[in-house]
């Protein structure tokens, strides 16, 4: 049984990324966590200094959102109708997004986060929020992001691209081992060339290879001096369904994605994106 965190502000962006969750996860044994964190949106300095209760805004701005929530848990039954393998559950929490998924997974064994993330009007990339960024970099569990206005596709074709820079572990990849098995996509791993492989990206190369054996997999070597457009090329070339990435401090994805400040952080993102940290808590 998989335990999915859905976090929501009650955005069309946000229902996307629950309605790709439930057809991604129709088939299995799922328990779903519709999360909803709130705080006011005003802020009185006699509001900062006391306690909400005192003013009656926690109570009003809770009621709301479990309200919402209820709503929300309805538009699902409405659109999937009544499914026997998967439960519901809505939890309203006064706090902000990233100390609310947090603590709610302290006391709740979590094996995936799946959100939105938002568009860029007007630019071509997908910049990622700070929200989904800090979410990427502190949360020790596997978080699937979905851009705006995704419809789901079955995820036939997974692009791992790595530098082969970290040694590679067997209890991160459980994630993406089990979600290729499950959907029988085929996972192609990238390294762009800029360089020749040392003997320690080797060895990973190969300890690589040994972890991905369960599941159908290609090696592509491609060099080119920009990265980025070598990812997108293969991802166009191999008709890609989602990419996937390792969050570590030496690797590649820290490398790409955490050069610029948090708020900048860009890229030309048109499909699914799992991040997998090196450290992960193993949820019973």
């Amino acid at each position: 049984m998989k335990n999915i965190l859905l976090p929501t502000d009650f955005s069309e962006n946000s229902w996307n990324a629950i309605v790709y969750a439930m057809e991604l996860f129709q088939d299995e044994i799922c328990t779903f966590y519709l999360l909803n964190t709130y705080t006011p949106v005003i802020y009185h300095v006699e509001y900062v200094l006391g306690y909400p209760a005192q003013f009656g805004l926690e109570d009003t701005i809770r009621n709301s959102s479990q309200q919402q929530l209820k709503g929300l848990r309805a538009r699902i039954f409405e659109k999937f109708g009544p499914n026997p393998k998967h439960d519901i559950h809505e939890m309203a929490r006064f706090d902000n997004l990233i100390s609310g998924i947090t603590e709610f997974m302290d006391t709740h064994a979590i094996h995936m986060i799946v959100m939105g993330t938002k568009g860029a009007t007007g630019a071509k990339e997908v910049l990622f929020g700070s929200n989904t960024v800090h979410v990427f970099k502190n949360v020790k569990c596997p978080v699937l992001a979905i851009p705006e206005g995704f419809e789901f596709k079955k995820p036939s074709a997974i692009l791992f691209p790595t530098d082969y820079g970290i040694p590679y572990q067997k209890n991160p990849f459980s994630a993406l081992l089990t979600l290729a098995q499950k959907q029988e996509a085929t996972i192609h791993v990238l390294h762009v060339l800029t360089a020749v492989c040392s003997e320690a990206q080797l060895k990973n190369k190969s300890r690589l290879a040994q972890l991905l054996t369960p599941v159908t997999h290609q090696f592509h070597e491609v060099q080119d001096n920009d990265v980025m457009q070598a990812i997108l090329n293969v991802q166009e070339l191999y008709a890609v369904d989602l990419l996937v990435m390792i969050n570590n401090k030496k690797s590649f994805f820290e490398n790409i994605f955490f050069k610029s400040t948090l708020n900048q952080i860009g890229f030309h993102l048109t499909i699914p994106f799992l991040v997998i940290p090196s450290e992960i808590n193993n949820p019973n």
